[in-house]
């Protein structure tokens, strides 16, 4: 066996630590990483702002792919650390668990409570410039791979140019005059290859998303992203004063429920901190009091989508933590109670079930922050924070004032109650009636086709991504239509008449709907919060209705129904509307010319045909024939301009982005929903538009 004993221990001392192992500290040596170290120096700035000392960051991608940061705060202080014998811009650049967070009463509140951010971007960087505007001058520092020196700097800065390291003692350079009123800190760091790839970058909208995020948590603070690396150079500039419930209306994916609630309180805890003794230079155990403070906003939209948000100091908290499940936990305990003492109007019986957590989070829209000196997270990347007592804070605030609120008895807010209610009911019985839909909501083999609806004439194939499902208005089109389709892949589905217009209705009223029942039960994949793209039954689902006016209020209300129930089908792209042409012109040959059918698809394309076949002196028969529906053609007439893939037109539903989503969510509340008003406003803005011979009679 071999020897194994102590000198076969390796002790990294200081920042070789940091470059041993990167990824203890930063997550990855990718992107993300690289993004971190970026974070990990804005966010000092940032907390310089929170304790009210800056109130504007610059941040510039320059073209030799380093990134400058600059702020108007205090500035690092230049002086000699006591005990130490170094400044204190070395210590916070070279020394791990160094810096002004450590309950020193610098910061009340700091993301940065290891004290290894600096020091780790320091050491992970190939170069990095320190500039501190205080006391009338400016200061600089350099490094190199965390080792403090002096580069030999021709006309331009580089991690390349001669550098020549401290070996006895360092010192801060002096470099210029400054006003004594001006105080800042910049600094300026090159990624070192040995670490990051060198296809490793730093992405402007990751960057830019970050930076308008903290603008919404830092009211009053203004970031500057500035791109220089390409000649077109970009500037975003971010301040918002409205605070977190600026963030909420911003991110909220659909139509409000509810106006957005503001939750403000605090609470305290103790906790026992390991504090530094000035006369013996140890750290003692010290019984000290913290103050969380709590500031939360929250709306309910008519979706069912969660969109949540936490924070810990600004910092993003994506995997939640102790502050998210106290705020869940007051939130169900709040609702729950409220529910509970409306039960006879809400028509609530001794055999529904309990409401569940998932049922209030339905179609929540809420940024959760907390603020406190010394927060546990749960690694240098803080995704989840790990303080005990924040939990009960959270809790309290929460269930407590959102209880205040609701139980107003100001007219408004009852009725806003009653709604926020109503939804969170309607979602339990949505959810309860999604479990028992489940079972039909997945491809049936030969042996279980009977579970499927009597009128769906399916098709033969069983190559998901070949087939289709082709939504028909009427039974009368259904006739011609089973002549018109090729059965090994094509499957009909009539719907008779206008379905339920699903913006207006409650989920459970949804699934009552036989018509709708059909439609969700023959695509396969359930509904809402179930919906799994995966299990849909067909390739594409093709609304096939007729050219005049019900026909487009019937693809209305259908597209109404993916849109709110199966979004994932049209965020692929998979649903379509046929396009059924809107005339025929039959053009009579001469001598041995043989008789000609046209089909145009518009009154445009139409008055062009026939201004065409005047003038090269073609006859055809008139009156003109006009289709008012699908079941006017034959199934030759119906395969060929409608449903043979060869000569079809097709119109894909897409959403291709976040703005495009928003967009439809405004349209189908303004076309379907419950609010008159805006629609009555719309149809008369749009009345000028058109005459009576537009109009399909």
């Amino acid at each position: 066996m071999p020897e194994y004993t102590a000198r076969h221990l390796s002790v990294l001392e200081g920042l070789e630590a940091v470059r041993k192992r990167p990824g203890m500290y930063i997550g990855s040596t990718d992107s993300r990483g690289l993004m971190h170290c970026l974070w990990e120096i804005i966010d000092n700035a940032v907390d310089e702002s929170l304790e009210g000392h800056a109130d504007r960051i610059g941040v510039t991608l320059l073209p030799d792919n380093s990134i400058l940061v600059a702020d108007n705060g205090r500035g690092i202080p230049v002086d000699e650390v006591p005990g130490v014998g170094l400044s204190g811009v070395e210590v916070v650049y070279t020394k791990l668990h160094a810096g002004g967070k450590f309950g020193g009463g610098s910061y009340a509140a700091s993301g940065g409570l290891h004290g290894v951010g600096a020091s780790v971007v320091n050491a992970l960087s190939h170069r990095l410039d320190v500039e501190v505007d205080r006391d009338g001058q400016t200061h600089r520092m350099t490094f190199r791979r965390g080792e403090p020196g002096v580069f030999k700097d021709g006309r331009t800065k580089s991690p390349d140019n001669a550098f020549t390291p401290f070996t006895t003692d360092s010192s801060l350079e002096i470099v210029g005059k400054v006003a004594k009123k001006k105080t800042g800190t910049r600094v300026r760091f090159w990624a070192d290859p040995q670490i990051f790839p060198d296809t490793t970058s730093i992405s402007l909208e990751q960057i830019l998303a970050r930076a308008k995020q903290t603008a919404f948590l830092v009211p009053g603070l203004t970031l500057v992203i500035r791109d220089e690396r390409t000649s077109d150079v970009t500037e975003e500039e971010f301040r918002f004063d409205g605070g977190v419930v600026d963030f909420v209306e911003e991110i909220a994916p659909d139509a409000a429920v509810t106006r957005t609630y503001h939750i403000r309180g605090q609470g305290s805890f103790m906790e026992t901190v390991q504090t530094l003794d000035q006369k013996t230079g140890h750290l003692v155990p010290v019984e000290t009091e913290r103050i969380c403070e709590v500031d939360v906003a929250l709306a309910w939209g008519q979706g069912y989508e969660t969109t949540m948000r936490s924070f810990v100091n600004i910092i993003a908290t994506p995997v939640g933590g102790t502050h998210v499940q106290g705020f869940e936990a007051g939130l169900t305990r709040s609702l729950r109670k409220l529910i509970e003492s409306n039960t006879r109007r809400l028509k609530i019986t001794a055999k529904d079930p309990k409401i569940e957590k998932e049922d209030i989070l339905a179609g929540l829209t809420a940024v959760v922050t907390v603020s406190l000196p010394e927060p546990q997270f749960e690694g240098q990347t803080k995704e989840i924070l790990g303080t005990g007592p924040v939990r009960g804070i959270v809790n309290k605030v929460v269930g407590d004032t959102l209880t205040e609120i609701l139980t107003s008895t100001k007219r408004s807010q009852r009725d806003e109650t009653n709604r926020l209610l109503e939804k969170i009911v309607a979602e339990m019985r949505a959810r309860v009636a999604a479990r028992l839909h489940k079972e039909f909501s997945r491809r049936k083999n030969a042996l279980e086709t009977s579970t499927m609806p009597a009128k769906l004439s399916d098709c033969r194939s069983e190559a998901v991504e070949n087939t289709e499902l082709l939504i028909v208005e009427g039974d009368s089109a259904l006739g011609t239509a089973k002549l018109a389709r090729n059965s090994e892949f094509q499957a009909l589905l009539p719907i008779r008449g206008k379905i339920l217009n699903v913006q207006k209705a409650s989920p459970a009223d949804i699934l009552k709907n036989a018509e709708v029942a059909s439609i969700i039960q023959v695509v396969g994949a359930g509904s809402g919060r179930t919906f799994d793209l995966d299990a849909a039954r067909y390739g594409k689902v093709i609304l096939m209705t007729d050219a005049d006016v019900d026909g487009a209020h019937i693809r209305t209300l259908l597209l109404t129904l993916f849109f709110r129930y199966m979004r994932p089908l049209v965020e692929a792209g998979r649903v379509y509307a046929a396009v059924p042409p809107l005339h025929r012109v039959d053009v009579v040959g001469r001598g041995k010319a043989a008789n000609e059918v046209i089909y145009t698809y518009s009154e445009a394309e139409l008055t062009a045909l026939l201004k065409k076949l005047d003038k090269q002196g073609r006859k055809y028969k008139e009156p003109i024939q006009r289709y008012k529906g699908l079941g006017e053609m034959d199934a030759d007439q119906l395969a060929e301009t409608t449903m043979d893939p060869a000569h079809r037109t097709l119109r894909r539903v897409s959403m291709a982005d976040e703005e495009s989503i928003k967009a439809a969510e405004e349209v189908f509340e303004l076309l379907m929903g419950n609010d008159v008003a805006p629609r009555k406003e719309f149809i008369i803005e749009g009345s000028s538009d058109v005459d009576r011979a537009r109009i399909d009679i």
